[in-house]
């Protein structure tokens, strides 16, 4: 069941109104004043007396979210005045409260006590734990969903900045936290119920629309932004970390060059329904990303010979920004000590066999490549790096460094895997754009020509219909030769630029996406050595992140 942004304001709006009304009566029950149940914040303090707490509850309920914590607290209280106990009467205080407070008020047998009059409930030790682990449980969903919440780096894609194995603390309210918009969902489990492979860890009976609370700030050119992964929202639960409509287009490919003339359309989509487990997730239900904000709604973003420009100028580059280089020696090894003495760690150091897998002559420089892979017939001390600037001086300068050279694919080369994977803009990786980022309120041309870039935000993002007829683009059944933005959009790309799958890959991202912004690093753990091998980075820990 799908809930409108109206109807989930009704019913907010709805809820307070119910609560004043139980209020009323509670207060007269209690011999107070009873239109002082009107007056918002003054009908929370008078509350807070009834019930005999602390004045630090009235200043715990101005904090914002926490404040949705206190009022659960005030209505189990309440319940509890009423002379009701046990955890039936608390679960219809959880969910049903605005209606469960004003039956009880209202009823003629029931009666309002004070709490300090009431017998000292004796519970058993499984009672205790219970409600202990309950009261945790509902503090700790509080602050992950509206406050703060921690990730740990699982790839490579933002070395140097954050290593992975990192333990990221990532600030919901910095933006603004998002309404869950799948709230039944088994606590602290993202996608996959723990313990198993593909099992879904949510329901979708009742989705909210996306709406987000006021933050403190806006995303800004730079940040580091955690947010769901655009294209995940459909997924092969076989190959989760690779994106599914590119699998779909390497096996139409595959097709194409095997079948020939007797390739069908959609053979590659039939392919992998037939082949693997697909699944459409929810917007808060996939993957988590984590990627440098490079460009804004309606910023100029480009691409030379791998150089970010924004607006027509030259960006600033993170500190420990990496890219790929081959490193040529006279044959004498670059050892791991000398490896570790200028911070390169596992992930830096990429395998000549899967890099030349991975790199197909469609996104590389060929002379580069193919030189590289026959200097490692003679000499196989010649290695691909993953490097910062300060790191790729520092290897330069070894004596046993011949040559280093940059990676960078030339603009004269196409790759079709990046986006908007249409041979009318051949661009790369490291030659790209331009591009204008999408803003809320902008108006674009739409024809068969920009079609590819915006295709998925008029018609995935934004909730149309839209179909091509010869030349003529039809959005929601009307001919269109323009749209209009509804979201603002973000261009996200990784600091490990040569191994990162970010935007230049699968496009923009939707507002309705941005999850957080991380902050700091309060653990870092190195995945490859053991606990007595020095397993934690300690060098590493409690670091800002910029």
């Amino acid at each position: 069941m799908i809930i409108s942004l109206a109807s989930l304001t009704v019913f907010f709006i709805a809820s307070i109104l119910a609560t004043t009304i139980g209020l009323w009566k509670i207060f007269e029950k209690a011999g107070k004043t009873n239109w002082h149940s009107l007056i918002p914040l003054y009908n929370i303090w008078i509350w807070i007396k009834i019930l005999e707490k602390p004045i630090s509850w009235f200043f715990l309920f101005l904090i914002p979210f926490f404040g949705f914590f206190i009022y659960l607290l005030l209505v189990w209280e309440t319940i509890r005045a009423f002379k009701k106990s046990g955890y039936k009467h608390l679960l219809l205080g959880t969910i049903f409260g605005f209606v469960y407070l004003p039956m009880l008020a209202f009823s003629k047998k029931e009666t309002l006590v004070k709490l300090s009059t009431l017998p000292k409930i004796k519970k058993t030790f499984v009672q205790e734990w219970v409600d202990a682990i309950l009261f945790a449980v509902v503090a700790a969903y509080i602050i992950r969903t509206f406050l703060i919440e921690f990730y740990v780096i699982p790839t490579s894609s933002m070395e140097g900045t954050l290593m992975v194995g990192d333990y990221l603390a990532v600030s919901k309210v910095s933006y603004g936290p998002k309404l869950p918009q799948t709230p039944i969902a088994f606590p602290f489990a993202h996608h996959t119920l723990p313990l198993t492979q593909y099992t879904q860890s949510y329901l979708e009976w009742i989705k909210f629309p996306y709406f987000r609370f006021p933050g403190l700030e806006t995303v800004k050119n730079n940040d580091v932004v955690v947010f769901n992964y655009p294209d995940g929202d459909t997924v092969a639960l076989e190959m989760q970390t690779q994106s599914y409509y590119q699998l779909v287009r390497d096996y139409d490919q595959m097709l194409k060059e095997q079948n020939g003339t007797a390739y069908q359309p959609n053979e590659g989509w039939n392919y992998v329904q037939q082949k693997y487990k697909v699944k459409a997730r929810p917007v808060d239900k996939r993957e988590n990303y984590i990627k440098r904000c490079v460009a804004i709604p309606g910023d100029k973003l480009q691409v030379k010979n791998g150089q970010l420009f924004v607006n027509d100028k030259q960006a600033v580059n993170p500190i420990r920004m990496q890219y790929q280089y081959i490193v040529y020696t006279n044959g004498i090894e670059i050892g791991k000590k000398v490896q570790k003495k200028l911070n390169l760690n596992e992930e830096d150091v990429i395998r000549p066999d899967i890099f030349i897998r991975n790199n197909p002559e469609t996104m590389t420089d060929f002379n580069s490549i193919v030189a590289y892979a026959d200097s490692m017939k003679t000499n196989p001390f010649n290695y691909i790096f993953a490097l910062t600037n300060e790191a790729a001086q520092k290897i330069k300068a070894l004596a046993n460094t011949v040559k280093i050279v940059k990676l960078c694919v030339p603009d004269t080369i196409y790759d079709d895997r990046v986006f908007p994977q249409n041979s009318n803009y051949r661009w790369n990786r490291d030659n790209y754009g331009p591009i204008v980022i999408p803003q809320a309120g902008a108006n674009v041309k739409i024809d068969t020509l920009t079609l590819p870039l915006y295709r998925r935000i008029i018609e995935v993002y934004e909730g149309n219909k839209l179909r091509v007829e010869g030349a003529t683009v039809f959005i929601n059944d009307k001919p269109a030769t323009s749209y209009t933005f509804k979201m603002g959009y973000y261009w996200m790309m990784g600091d490990n630029r040569h191994n990162s799958a970010d935007s230049r890959y699968w496009g923009f991202v939707p507002e309705d996406h941005i999850v957080g912004k991380a902050v700091f690093v309060w653990l870092s753990l190195d995945k490859y050595k053991g606990w007595f091998e020095g397993k934690i980075r300690w060098s590493k820990m409690f670091r800002g992140v910029k």
